[in-house]
């Protein structure tokens, strides 16, 4: 018998009404576990834990929560093969991924143990002769998380954290795609002396639990990453009652080839950006602007580059690329690969779904050459192995095409030249910027975000993670 996950309410494990397999995408086959699915009245129920355990939370002491952190960095980081590979038998990154992954968990997790002990605030002379002023902050309330099933192991522990850390109490909805390493996260958050109620674990679909979570009265802020579509929805339904929000949207990212580039260098770092953890990354490079000079080599290049490429199971040893998370996705990855090819572009490589021993839902990495702007290819996000090459005269025709996407979250270039990196630095619209590097690829302790329709609300990660998980206060004293 497969084992059984239940939501973590109140401190308390809790069976919902059902259960739904938890199926490796590499192997159909194998059933990772059956993971509980919560009522709206179980969320309810989350939701009154975590504000009765607010009040003692919010005032205990810092080094408490310091100390409950680091315990569960600690433990992440000493089982990270083990979580890692649950990771890749989940989500389908390969093992290597994974294990990064929940690397990169332990350490955000170690980072906000060290925050909750810099919390600073600032003392300073009013304009009326003899009257204090003092600055602090304070924590929000009960945050609601909302998180993808693309980094089901980095994602929550960057929100998370710092919401514990800065005395919140938490509401996790993980997506349903991905309960597996959400119920492992929220298993170690359970025993490391962290008062019960202060964070709370309820898994099921969206329309179920994610609309009750966003809507309920008790729930004072909203930190959401998926689709675009879901996040302007979710905006709309906190400006009702006003809730503060946190919104991280995904992006259609550009990556730009100028003839003086690294040929080798700008070949890696595309492939690293458009192709692994197969495409499914929000900062994944899905546009390639080449400019004329180069466009010929690039293309030569990147064809021989993907040929050697090896797309299999995501715990088999000298794997490249995994499967695709689901088959809903695999369908809508190939369905962009032929609007593309309906609008017009060329198909140079891949797109097709690979037959391998084991039954998943493996694709070949698809490039389209001969694209244009107004493409849809160019204008939505796939999500996915799937990159297109826009050609243009100049640098200056790169950095137009760069901006012109509603999406702003990274861009990156691959050049020589110092003048054209400056610039690009300065003037790409987008929140990240990456100077031959992919540009999927951000470090823990630093701002993750974008602009226009990527981000909404305050940054993640490092300590601007303040900025959504507390509230300034403003107070005056007369002695």
């Amino acid at each position: 018998m497969t084992q059984t996950h239940d939501n973590l309410i109140g401190g308390q494990w809790v069976a919902g009404a059902s259960y739904s397999p938890n199926i490796n995408p590499s192997n159909l086959l194998d059933v990772i576990g059956d993971y509980t699915q919560a009522s709206a009245e179980q969320l309810d129920a989350a939701v009154q834990a975590a504000r009765a355990a607010f009040p003692a939370w919010s005032t205990s002491g810092i080094q408490a929560r310091a100390d409950a952190l680091d315990k569960i960095g600690t433990e992440i980081l000493a089982r990270r093969e083990e979580l890692g590979t649950l990771l890749a038998r989940e989500e389908g990154k390969t093992r290597l991924e994974g294990i990064g992954e929940a690397t990169r968990a332990g350490n955000i997790f170690k980072f906000f143990a060290g925050e909750c002990l810099r919390l600073t605030g600032e003392v300073v002379p009013s304009v009326r002769p003899g009257i204090g002023v003092e600055i602090t902050r304070e924590p929000v309330g009960v945050i609601g998380i909302i998180t993808p099933w693309n980094f089901p192991m980095a994602i929550p522990s960057w929100k998370i954290a710092p919401a514990l850390a800065y005395g919140n109490c938490v509401v996790m909805k993980p997506a349903d795609l991905v309960p597996g390493c959400a119920w492992a996260l929220a298993e170690i958050i359970s025993r490391s002396g962290i008062p019960a109620g202060v964070f709370n674990l309820v898994m099921g679909r969206g329309s179920v639990i994610g609309d009750p979570l966003v809507n309920h009265p008790g729930v004072d802020a909203i930190s959401f990453t998926g689709s675009q579509g879901v996040g302007a929805r979710i905006a709309r339904q906190c400006a009702v009652t006003l809730k503060k929000i946190q919104l991280e949207m995904g992006g259609k990212n550009p990556q730009v080839i100028l003839d003086d580039a690294d040929l080798a260098q700008a070949v890696e770092l595309s492939v690293q950006s458009a192709f692994f953890s197969t495409g499914q990354r929000c900062t994944a490079s899905s546009r390639l602007i080449v400019t004329e000079g180069i466009y010929p080599k690039f293309i030569e290049a990147m064809k021989a580059r993907m040929a050697t490429l090896k797309v299999g199971d995501a715990l088999a040893a000298g794997i490249d690329i995994g499967p695709v998370s689901s088959l809903s996705q695999l369908e809508q990855d190939m369905s962009y690969v032929d609007i593309g090819k309906a609008e017009g572009a060329l198909l140079v490589a891949g797109g097709e779904r690979l037959k391998l021993p084991t039954d998943g839902f493996f694709m070949a990495p698809a490039l389209l050459t001969d694209t244009t702007a107004d493409m849809r290819i160019n204008r939505e996000e796939v999500f996915g192995p799937v990159a297109s090459i826009i050609r243009v005269k100049d640098y200056e025709g790169a950095l137009f095409e760069t901006n012109n996407t509603p999406f702003g979250l990274a861009a990156g270039i691959a050049t020589t030249s110092l003048k054209h990196a400056s610039h690009f630095k300065r003037h790409s619209q987008a929140g990240m910027v990456m100077v031959k590097l992919p540009t999927a690829g951000v470090d823990y302790h630093v701002p993750f975000g974008g602009r226009k329709g990527s981000s909404y609300g305050p940054r993640e990660q490092g300590r601007y993670a303040q900025e959504f998980f507390t509230i300034v206060k403003t107070a005056y004293t007369l002695p």
